[in-house]
Parts: structure tokens; C-alpha cells; sequence
């Protein structure tokens, strides 16, 4: 009979605690998340113009889910604090939506993985893309925020399917 998962951030008695990586390999690791943020067609061609009250909407939304990433050990409790060699946030629109689709990627070398980066990353994104045009689209859907792919470390390579 095969071990029930458990989980990873609750000792015996259920409190919650920050795993101890000291005994896990530094191995390369990479996170892709992804969200998607559907709006009016109306709002999605004024961000495309640049001509949206508060500014450059995709531009801003890119910084703020890198630093986001930088600063997930600050927002979410029991994360470690890693050193990120890369963080890569793309923002495309989509009109089929109609929207943006947010991706990002993140990358590290060390003994814990980075998926709360790269979601962390992406909802931030999408959440600065709510904030700078919600004065036209209060209606706006921050929706499918979800770890695409995962590398590295003891359980290997994982795929969204």
C-alpha cells in the first residue's frame, strides 16, 4: 500500500512550520506559471494603444510581477527567501478573450523550488493590470492563475496537463 501525501508544512501535531531544506540538493529549478486577465475589448484595445490613464499597463504589470517574485518569502507565509537568477514575465494580448495572458518563468539554483515565484509573479501582473485600468472596466476577470510546468529537485520534472 502506497504512503498517503502529506503535507509538507505541518509537523505531527498540525502546526504549521517552515520546511527545513538544509538535507535537499541544490539543484537548477525552473517554474512557469500562468493567468489570464479578460476584459472589454474596448479596455484591452486601450491598453494596447498606451493611451490608458494611469500609463504603460503591460510594461507596469511586467515590473511589478518581477519584483513580486523577488518579494514572495515577504508575502506568503513559510516561503524561503531564495536568490532568483531569473525572472521572466511576458504579457500578450488576446483578443479571443478578450484579455492578456500572463506568463512567467523563473529560475533558480538551490534546494527549494520556485513555483510560488511564478505565481506569485503572474498574480501580481494581473493584478497591476486590474489596477491601472479599473477606472474603464470595473467588470475586469483575474482567472487561471496555475503552475504550468515545474524542474528540479527530488520529484524531477512535472507538466500541467
Amino acid at each position: 500500500m502506497s504512503e498517503r501525501p502529506s503535507l509538507t508544512h505541518l509537523d505531527a501535531t498540525g502546526a504549521a512550520n517552515m520546511v527545513d531544506v538544509a538535507d535537499k540538493a541544490v539543484t537548477d529549478r525552473v517554474a512557469v506559471a500562468e493567468g489570464e486577465v479578460r476584459m472589454e475589448a474596448a479596455t484591452l484595445d486601450l491598453i494596447l494603444s498606451g493611451n490608458a490613464k494611469k500609463g504603460d499597463v503591460i510594461g507596469t504589470a511586467r515590473l511589478a510581477g518581477i519584483m513580486a517574485a523577488k518579494r514572495t518569502h515577504e508575502l506568503i507565509p513559510l516561503c524561503h527567501a531564495l536568490l532568483l537568477s531569473k525572472v521572466a514575465v511576458e504579457i500578450e494580448p488576446d483578443a479571443t478573450l478578450p484579455g492578456l495572458r500572463v506568463r512567467a518563468t523563473v529560475r533558480t539554483s538551490g534546494q527549494t523550488g520556485v513555483e510560488m515565484e511564478a505565481l506569485t509573479a503572474v498574480s501580481v501582473a494581473c493584478l497591476t493590470v486590474y489596477d491601472m485600468a479599473k477606472a474603464v472596466d470595473r467588470g475586469m476577470r483575474i482567472e487561471a492563475i496555475r503552475l504550468l510546468e515545474k524542474s528540479g529537485g527530488r520529484s524531477g520534472h512535472w507538466q500541467a496537463g
